[in-house]
């Protein structure tokens, strides 16, 4: 089953930050998992739908960090790069499917981390060479150097562009 955060949600979800301080996480504090999740669904189990809009980024960043430090108690540094890397890929979507919605899924598995931004576009990301001077583009750059392993999956309808980091077995 796929959940479609739609136009409504996440607009409920900056009011609700703006109004409670407890979606996003008030004063510095990081959002809570059970708050996002029932906002947006739980990208662990199910691909949550986002409306292709810039501040769906922002509801992607708080949802992987809801997951990754509350779900799976990732250490600070993976949670902070995996976090980057999500906005990184979610912002390639936004920027340059077209498409009106994309899909956010996490999976953890056996010491392993994989976070997937899926879009309807066949198009494929590039991976370009950066210089100290460039404003844009270093999405992907990112990715490959923070990332462990990262790729794109052809889908029937679509891609999945997707990264893996190595994440302690909890214990």
């Amino acid at each position: 089953m796929v959940r479609m955060a739609g136009e409504g949600d996440v607009a409920s979800m900056t009011g609700a930050a703006t109004e409670t301080g407890v979606v996003l996480g008030g004063l510095g504090s990081p959002p809570t998992l059970g708050a996002v999740v029932e906002l947006v669904g739980d990208p662990t189990r199910d691909e949550v739908r986002l409306p292709n809009r810039p501040e769906s980024a922002a509801t992607a960043r708080r949802l992987a960090e809801a997951v990754l430090r509350q779900g799976w108690a990732a250490p600070a540094t993976t949670a902070e790069h995996a976090v980057l890397l999500v906005s990184e890929l979610v912002g390639n979507a936004v920027r340059h499917t077209g498409a009106s919605t994309f899909g956010l899924r996490m999976h953890r598995r056996r010491g392993r981390l994989r976070i997937e931004v899926r879009d309807p576009s066949r198009g494929l990301p590039c991976l370009l060479p950066v210089t100290e001077m460039d404003t844009s583009g270093r999405g992907l750059w990112l990715v490959d150097r923070l990332a462990d392993r990262w790729g794109v999956d052809l889908l029937p309808r679509g891609k999945s562009t997707w990264f893996e980091m190595r994440l302690p077995d909890p214990r």
